[in-house]
């Protein structure tokens, strides 16, 4: 038996600390890995309850949501890591934007999980990442060799996209910039360039598709 098939009844229970700001997705998860055989030792409903806990919960594992508040996934993820490197971090959420995704990756997490999967797949997913490896769909991976590969918009860059979604027009843009309408009309076939667009519209399309463009609502 290899050790990503092990469970936890061959050695010790598998310690799960679970951060959602939803608690009926806290109580769901809890009972899904006590069913696996795995020991849920705390859950939190922000961040900062979650590194707060830490110290006394051990956890050997960590799911927590994307989108919360003041930490969201990523906050979270780095302060586990910063203070518990052996914890491994699985982002577990709705949302499957490309920015989400190479975030999470750079914040250190193991692994990506929307929260659609199945239960299997997810109980599977602990099990790889408590044995220490990377784990991410397929469609997921893909997502992130594009994005890696794709260039970047500069800062200003991001303005102009910003005020593009806003519906401004290149004299509206050039005036909450402080910039010339030639300047905008440079940046803005940049942001077209970079995001394989041919017009605004399908720029603004594919920059809410990478999470350039993030919701307000969690």
């Amino acid at each position: 038996m290899n050790e990503t098939s092990r469970t936890s009844t061959d050695s010790a229970p598998i310690r799960v600390l679970i951060v959602d700001d939803h608690a009926i997705m806290r109580d769901g998860l809890a009972a899904v890995f006590r069913q696996a055989g795995m020991h849920v030792v705390g859950q939190a409903e922000d961040g900062e309850t979650a590194v707060a806990m830490l110290d006394e919960t051990q956890p050997d594992v960590c799911t927590t949501d994307m989108r919360m508040s003041p930490m969201d996934g990523c906050d979270v993820a780095r302060a586990i890591r910063e203070r518990r490197p052996e914890c491994k971090v699985i982002i577990l959420t709705a949302y499957d934007t490309d920015e989400d995704v190479f975030r999470a990756l750079q914040a250190g997490a193991s692994s990506y999980v929307l929260k659609r999967t199945p239960t299997a797949e997810l109980i599977k997913t602990v099990l790889e990442v408590h044995a220490g490896h990377k784990v991410f769909s397929s469609h997921i991976a893909s997502r992130m060799a594009e994005h890696v590969s794709s260039k970047s918009l500069t800062p200003r860059q991001q303005e102009v996209l910003d005020c593009l979604a806003r519906g401004e027009s290149n004299h509206e843009v050039a005036a909450t910039l402080f910039i010339s309408e030639a300047t905008v009309k440079a940046h803005v076939k940049a942001i077209l360039d970079k995001l394989e667009a041919r017009d605004r519209t399908q720029a603004i399309i594919m920059a809410m598709r990478r999470g350039l463009l993030r919701e307000t609502s969690s």
